[in-house]
């Protein structure tokens, strides 16, 4: 219950430290949030933020399922294996550091500014943090529940659901909420970088025409979906996914 009431109450504070500053500050500098939500009513008529949203959602979408598959096959397949991580190890480090507008540009010069190569940039960026997430939680298994599974005769897809996966679900979870976080905010530099739609493409054009009110309107319409996945998504599968652990 205090979450419930601090969340809430937390951010009235904001909003009401914002239509303060707002006061005293120029409105072509910081909009009022009344001006704002105004704007929002304007491109949510206009069609445009739904457009908008919609297509950057996608992009994060099958950014995050890419990521997350191929992240999660090669961590697990390293935690698993330790002549497999001696190996690749250098490799992941290396992918780790690669930054994000590095591979962005490069996918851009490579496969020229199609849709693939944008999706492409985002998943490459998030691949590298989904593996070592997983390789973290592949090593820590129980050897036991292994071990147990080997005796039953539990085949390899039996002991990978009913025995390796739900252990990994916390792992999983962690590196799905920071995968969400990270990919949502480097889709947006591809938009910007090199698309003709979503909310990074409309936050730099209204960059270029000062338009502040219009930057918060796509800004803040992003962070509530971000947020609604998280508690409509992320935090139920996350409650379902640990339920063994309380049996």
């Amino acid at each position: 219950m205090p979450g419930l009431v601090t969340v809430p109450a937390s951010l009235l504070a904001l909003v009401l430290l914002w239509a303060l500053l707002a006061v005293f500050t120029d409105p072509e500098i910081l909009p009022p949030p009344l001006a704002v939500l105004a704007l929002a009513a304007e491109e949510w008529h206009s069609g445009d933020l739904l457009f908008h949203l919609g297509a950057t959602l996608g992009r994060v979408l099958t950014a995050f399922i890419l990521a997350m598959a191929i992240g999660a096959a090669i961590g697990i397949a390293l935690g698993l294996s330790g002549k497999a991580n001696r190996a690749f190890d250098p490799w992941l480090i290396v992918a780790l550091n690669i930054p994000a507008l590095v591979t962005i540009v490069l996918c851009y010069l490579w496969f020229g500014l199609t849709e693939v190569a944008a999706i492409a940039a985002v998943a490459v960026n998030k691949i590298p943090n989904v593996a070592v997430t997983l390789r973290e939680g592949a090593r820590a298994l129980d050897r036991e529940l292994a071990e147990m599974a080997r005796l039953y005769r539990f085949g390899p897809a039996a002991t990978l659901r009913h025995v390796i996966l739900p252990q990994l679900a916390p792992f999983m979870t962690a590196a799905a909420r920071s995968g969400i976080a990270l990919i949502w905010k480097i889709v947006l530099v591809v938009e910007l970088l090199g698309r003709s739609n979503g909310v990074g493409f409309q936050i730099h054009l209204y960059f270029q025409l000062f338009d502040i009110g219009r930057i918060f309107v796509y800004a803040i319409a992003f962070i509530l979906v971000m947020q609604a996945v998280e508690l409509g998504i992320l935090q139920p599968w996350e409650r379902h996914a640990s339920r063994w652990r309380r049996v």
